[in-house]
């Protein structure tokens, strides 16, 4: 939320006032209410009926007047009407698969979009990663999330979906949360690790996302996985496919708790696979955006210790032409609310402002500098 510089001046002034009962949580009160024109509208009356109770009888009417007119400009507005000018009507953010962390994350994100900046945002079901910075790059969605090796790969020209096209539109918002690879079989299978997959079939989630790019780019790489037959849909759908015995292995990239994999601990016996030192070293050298991960003992249901993976970061982004006073608020919003953040999906505990420094590949928008410089965390000039 934004503060006008005069707000301190103005309760200072209030606190300074004779029959002062209380006044600071009344202030508080006013000042929390959600930035649109309705809530503004609502602090005028309130302060002409009930400022007098709390300023003492004497006060002349013309200074609780202003004091109501302060009041309603100190209010955490999510930007002055002029700033709106250049505001779109609505905006599309590109999430992932239902059962993924992307769709959760963006439904519950783009809700306080709407609330908080009285901007329609809705959330449309993609493919991922890949095909969402490219729908970011063409303009179609205005907002998208990703992970930081698709979208590097991208502004070098090396996407999938438009190869030799550079997507050079694309600016990054905010941290999100890291996205570990995961992997899971029922707990009847002969599976043990992931040299058996070798000949199996092994769902590796929605084609363009995150954990098909990368899952599909290891089994084609890595030695010792001849065979492996690869099945592509969404989260959810390859959950159900592996319950059914469509599928032998369950391969995904996913914040954690991944709702697909929840669900399945929950109705089946199922194992999840954790990577050995020969299959990190493997993944990492063909995906050296790649890192070690932990995904903590009881994470899920059926998993009582912890499993050794990898994992990308990821990052919410948007095209350049976005208003700077949009993207700004967008941030402030997603770096403000931490405990709203982690209610829309726990992943977001990860979602914080010291994390900008997890991007050393994609420019940030003009906005989102401005937010993050003025509230003292540093973004290198390259990235600007």
């Amino acid at each position: 939320m934004r503060f006008y510089p005069f707000l301190s001046e103005t309760y200072r002034i209030l606190s300074a006032q004779p029959n002062y009962i209380n006044l600071e949580y009344k202030f508080w009160c006013i000042a929390i209410c959600r930035g649109s024109s309705q809530y503004a509208m609502r602090c005028l009356p309130f302060s002409e009926a009930h400022w007098r109770t709390y300023l003492g009888g004497g006060t002349p009417m013309k200074f609780v007047t202003f004091t109501a007119a302060a009041l309603c400009a100190a209010i955490a507005l999510p930007a002055s009407a002029q700033d709106r000018d250049d505001w779109p009507n609505s905006i599309t953010i590109g999430t992932g698969s239902q059962g993924g962390t992307y769709f959760t994350y963006g439904s519950g994100f783009g809700a306080m979009i709407s609330e908080a900046l009285d901007l329609n945002a809705g959330v449309e079901i993609t493919g991922g990663p890949v095909q969402n910075v490219t729908l970011v790059e063409t303009g179609e969605h205005q907002m998208g999330f990703v992970t930081l090796g698709p979208a590097d790969e991208a502004r070098r020209g090396e996407s999938p979906l438009m190869p030799g096209v550079p997507h050079e539109n694309v600016r990054a918002l905010f941290p999100m949360y890291q996205t570990p690879l995961q992997a899971a079989v029922l707990a009847s299978s002969d599976i043990m690790s992931f040299q058996d997959m070798a000949g199996q079939r092994v769902g590796v989630g929605p084609a363009g996302g995150t954990s098909a790019t990368y899952w599909t780019r290891f089994f084609e790489n890595a030695e010792g996985y001849d065979g492996v037959k690869i099945s592509n849909a969404g989260g959810a759908d390859t959950a159900g496919q592996l319950k059914d015995g469509l599928i032998d292995a369950f391969v995904y990239a996913a914040g954690l708790p991944t709702g697909a994999y929840a669900q399945l601990a929950v109705e089946n016996d199922v194992r999840f696979i954790s990577m050995d030192e020969e299959t990190l070293g493997q993944m990492m050298e063909i995906v050296p955006a790649m890192a070690p991960f932990t995904i903590p003992a009881d994470t899920y249901e059926d998993q009582p210790e912890d499993i050794q993976t990898v994992s990308l970061w990821n990052f919410a982004i948007a095209h350049q032409d976005m208003s700077e006073s949009l993207a700004y608020e967008i941030t402030a919003l997603a770096m403000g609310n931490h405990d709203r953040m982690v209610q829309n999906h726990a992943a977001a505990r990860e979602t914080l402002a010291e994390n900008v420094v997890k991007n050393a590949v994609i420019p940030f928008h003009p906005g989102a500098v401005r937010w993050f410089e003025e509230n003292g965390y540093e973004i290198s000039e390259d990235l600007k």
